[in-house]
């Protein structure tokens, strides 16, 4: 054979084993991704995990390189299994991506095996307990280490700071309830580190990290930091974004932190900071910078304004003087402005708008002078001026006229003046318009922005007729007009607004009756048109609005009397005095709550209240029938009899056929086993078992048999069902009749119909919360002799932790590949967060929002429209913290025993907090869960141990004894103020 042929022939021998060990590896591998596809029950994200096809090819989430897998990506795979030991077979494996799966247990150890580990992501799962004190045993070549929002706790090893190979180490939003070490600072060549939203035991921020030059973003928001920020800090020079946000840290801003070249992004708010700012700003790549909720002093300094970059500049609910750089109003990105509450003087600057687009700018609470800018709406993408409660003067910009993206605007408590620009008022995206306490004058026009849902313009000299074309505001649900020059009648139209809830015409010159149809006002809660010149009768009608509390037709020239309509009403205030009114005060009004409702009116009596009396003069005039009399009496007697009896007739002949029809009209939809037909129902539903109303239709209790009921809801009837209604049924109905959870009511099954439809529920024998909770509806049931059932605190709190877990029902509603909009979420006054004025998606911090109105109402007893004169529950609470008042003044008086007075306090400013304006700064429902279940736990402790108010639960005590505060109920007392100045 020659030597070409030998060469030939070794040639091939080493190819055909090539070949099989290939095909052998490639099989090895493929039987362990079977094994890890088998032991995670086979989800259908791994449908092309195929044996037939290729591995590198073909499998989802497999990368390989040169024949062999290297990668797995398997991120929202619906994994819900643990992972198999067996992945770390596959010997050529370098990334490993298991992120936003629902993967429990705690840490796999068996990763130690994947010695070619460059990247390791397990965030966003269900791993729980401490992270293993030798997690240095993690691949040397690890780079990438992912353990972010699972619920790993305890410390951080000290030994992951051997892991000399890390550029990225992300550990935020856990539990971790211990320390983080400062051996951190050893990974040289770290770049980012996340740390944010962990219960760390205080610490300060360890000098140590000075040491990572190569850091370029450090988030540690909420990680329990307290002390003075380290001038190392200015040793990080590729640092491009700082968040220590929401910690406990004082003192002086260091001049180093602004001496970093590369920042980017800066986030210290909600903190303690103090003094200046530094004047030097040489960061000039700085495109956010918040430094809010601080007790920052002194001037902004004019270095500001050299920030070409800069986009976003937060500096509200500070200690801030002087005038705001004019120098801002150059800058070519600048597009959000926040720079509230706090002392600023001074004009706006002038050219703001002019070289950037502005997108919202809130300037509210300062003591600035001068007129608004001309120019804020050139960039054409505004859509929030905010600059109420300061000193502003002349006339609104006529710019604002075209200002297309404008959403809200509010300038109330200032000293404007003069008309509003022509075309402001038909502004298409305008939703609300808070332009009260100035000296505007002109007319209404007739085309009015069709999306207002807010128009506040008490206290000015506006003047003319209310216009016809008011009807469009299908969406208003707050109109205040008060104190102004308004005359002409009220119009008809102003009834047909549906989502009317308050509407204040009081101290204008309005005249002529008042509309006498006003179906539509279902929803309508406050109703003051005191202070005019409206004569005429009430309508019976205005007796029938189901939400109606506050009623003040004061000052009038109304005449008549009052209808018994009236006297059905549950008000909680009522004011009829000084008008024309005769006869008897309604027997449900003769109360001496409402003593003082009915003065000035001469021709009124009561036999009750401090009025003239009713009591009649007996006429005793015996009267004897005469005999023909007598006869014609026992004729008609007769006459009516037959009558009834061939009418009862009529009526039985008809009932049943009369039946088949109404019922034959009539869907039923079951979601529990039903013990009740439709027509039990339907049969049922009469006035005398009605037991609440609200804005969308009335609720009746239907009794089955002796011991068991139904609450029975009727959606408004009005013919055809408008759009809404119709998408609030449905989206009571897709929740609840899925939800099986004990501290939510059960829904039955629903009935429908082309004009109505019934919701109908399991009985809840004590009633709705609101109705044993609200101070108002509490006294009303003492005063008619209704049992009484006590919420206690610890009750309370309890239904605070459990509502919390059920919490964000409306993200529900929304179905993958549609808009997250509020559009079919019904909701209250009083519990709409504040941003619906520019966004309808649905989010996490507008369900905060309204949660935080639930932990007022639980710590003070009031209605979330219980603010006063038209404010709600939580700007109430919000005023009543800024004006320093006792906060122990705000609580339920019923409950705040001294024993409770401290965790009374807590969960009030926890509802502060979730109820700030800004989205940014309200937590997280998991955060307000762990505040409630600390509070909760720490209450259980001292019940059991019968101790002072002031000693915690043991698992509540950090290590660091001077440090407990940190790890209590007392998360936010009342020293921390700045935490939660955030409206």
């Amino acid at each position: 054979m020659s030597l070409s042929n030998i060469l030939f022939f070794l040639f091939f021998l080493l190819l055909q084993s090539s070949l099989f060990q290939a095909n052998s590896q490639e099989q090895q591998e493929r039987n362990i991704l079977q094994t890890l596809k088998h032991q995670w029950n086979n989800p259908s994200s791994l449908v092309s995990w195929n044996p037939s096809t290729p591995i590198c090819t073909n499998w989802t989430g497999i990368t390989c390189k040169n024949g062999s897998v290297t990668e797995i990506h398997l991120s929202n795979m619906n994994i819900t299994q643990e992972i198999s030991s067996s992945i770390c077979d596959l010997t050529s494996l370098t990334h490993i991506d298991l992120s936003y799966n629902y993967i429990p247990g705690e840490f796999p150890y068996f990763v130690y095996n994947c010695s070619n580990l460059y990247s390791l992501d397990l965030s966003q799962n269900y791993f729980v307990g401490s992270l293993p004190s030798d997690i240095h045993r993690l691949s040397s070549s690890l780079q990438h280490l992912n353990l972010s929002s699972n619920n790993f706790s305890g410390d951080i090893p000290l030994s992951i700071g051997q892991l000399h190979s890390l550029r990225t180490l992300n550990l935020f939003s856990n539990q971790f309830n211990g320390s983080f070490p400062s051996s951190i600072g050893d990974l040289s060549k770290l770049e980012r580190l996340g740390l944010a939203y962990n219960a760390f035991t205080p610490s300060r921020i360890p000098l140590k990290f000075g040491q990572l030059k190569n850091l370029q973003f450090l988030w540690m928001t909420q990680t329990n930091l307290f002390g003075e920020i380290p001038e190392v800090i200015g040793g990080l020079v590729n640092l491009e974004q700082l968040d220590l946000s929401i910690n406990e840290l004082s003192g002086r801003i260091p001049d180093s932190l602004f001496m970093l070249q590369k920042l980017t992004y800066m986030y210290l708010y909600a903190n303690r900071l103090s003094g200046e700012i530094p004047r030097s700003v040489q960061t000039l790549y700085l495109t956010e910078v918040d430094l809010s909720i601080n007790n920052l002093t002194g001037t902004i300094p004019q270095g500001f304004g050299k920030l070409q970059y800069l986009r976003s500049f937060y500096m509200y609910a500070n200690q801030l003087t002087g005038e705001i750089p004019a120098s801002l109003g150059l800058l070519p990105s600048l597009s959000r402005i926040r720079l509230f509450r706090n002392k600023l003087t001074g004009a706006l600057p002038p050219e703001l708008g002019l070289h950037s687009k502005l997108v919202f700018i809130e300037v509210s609470e300062n003591s600035l002078t001068g007129e608004l800018p001309v120019n804020l709406c050139a960039g054409s993408v505004l859509i929030g001026l905010v600059a109420f409660s300061n000193h502003l003067r002349g006339e609104l910009p006529r710019s604002l006229a075209t200002c297309h993206s404008l959403r809200s605007l509010q300038v109330y408590r200032n000293n404007f003046s003069g008309e509003i620009p022509a075309g402001f008022w038909s502004l298409k995206d305008l939703k609300s318009i808070l332009i009260s306490e100035n000296s505007f004058s002109g007319e209404l026009p007739d085309e009015l922005a069709w999306n207002l849902t807010r128009l506040e313009m008490s206290n000015n000299m506006f003047s003319g007729k209310i216009p016809s074309g008011i009807k469009s505001l299908s969406n208003l649900m707050v109109f205040d007009a008060s104190n102004n020059l308004f005359s002409g009648e009220i119009p008809m139209e102003i009834t047909a607004l549906p989502r009317l809830l308050s509407l204040s015409l009081g101290r204008n010159r309005l005249s002529g009756h008042l509309p006498s149809e006003i179906i539509s006002w279902k929803s309508l809660s406050s109703l003051n048109l005191s202070r005019n010149q409206i004569t005429g009768i009430i309508p019976p009608a205005l007796g029938l609005l189901p939400d109606l509390v506050l009623l003040d037709l004061s000052d009038n020239q109304l005449s008549g009397v009052i209808p018994p309509e009236i006297g059905h009403m549950k008000l909680n205030f009522l004011n009829f005095s000084s008008n024309h009114f005769t006869g008897k005060i309604p027997l449900g009004l003769e109360n001496l709550a409402y003593d003082n409702s009915f003065l000035n009116n001469p021709g009124l009596c009561s036999d009750l209240l401090n009025l003239s009396s009713c009591s009649p003069k007996l006429k005793a005039k015996s009267q004897k029938l005469s005999s023909p009399l007598l006869a014609t009496g026992v004729i008609l007697a007769g006459g009516i009899v037959i009558v009834v009896l061939i009418c009862s007739f009529v009526i039985r002949y008809g009932s049943k056929k009369k039946h088949e029809q109404l019922l034959s009209t009539w869907k039923l939809t079951s979601f529990q086993k039903l013990h009740f037909t439709e027509s039990d129902i339907l049969y049922s539903l009469s006035e005398d078992k009605m037991i609440g109303s609200g804005g969308s239709g009335k609720v009746y209790r239907i009794a089955l048999n002796q011991s068991e009921s139904i609450a029975v809801k009727k959606i408004w009837n009005k013919g055809k069902l408008d759009e809404l209604l119709e998408k609030e049924f449905q989206a009571e109905v897709q929740i609840l009749g899925t939800i099986r959870h004990s501290n939510i009511v059960k829904l039955l099954c629903c009935i429908s119909c082309d004009s109505s439809m019934l919701l109908v529920y399991e009985y809840m024998i004590n009633s709705s919360l609101d109705r044993w909770l609200h101070r108002r509806k509490r006294e009303s049931m003492v005063s008619s002799s209704v049992h009484h059932v006590f919420l206690d605190w610890p009750t309370r709190l309890h239904v605070a932790v459990g509502a919390a877990q059920d919490f964000g029902l409306a993200k529900m509603l929304v179905k993958h590949g549609e808009a997250d909009t509020m559009s079919a979420v019904a909701g209250s006054y009083g519990y709409i967060a504040p941003e619906y004025a520019y966004t309808t998606k649905v989010n996490e911090k507008i369900d905060v929002y309204s949660f935080g109105v639930v932990l007022l109402e639980l710590t003070t007893g009031r209605e979330p429209k219980d603010g006063g004169e038209h404010t709600s529950l939580a700007e109430w609470a919000w005023r009543h913290f800024q004006e320093d008042h006792p906060l122990v003044d705000a609580l339920d008086e019923e409950v705040k025993e001294p024993c409770y007075l401290e965790d009374m306090s807590v969960i009030f400013r926890l509802g502060l907090i979730c109820t700030g304006t800004l989205p940014s700064t309200r937590p997280s429902m998991k955060e307000v869960l762990q505040v409630l279940l600390r509070c909760q736990s720490q209450q259980l402790y001292r019940e059991r141990k019968d101790e002072s108010e002031h000693d915690v639960h043991p698992l509540l005590v950090s290590k660091d004894s001077q440090s407990k505060r940190s790890l209590k109920c007392e998360d936010f007392d009342d020293e921390d103020d700045s935490f939660v100045c955030n409206r």
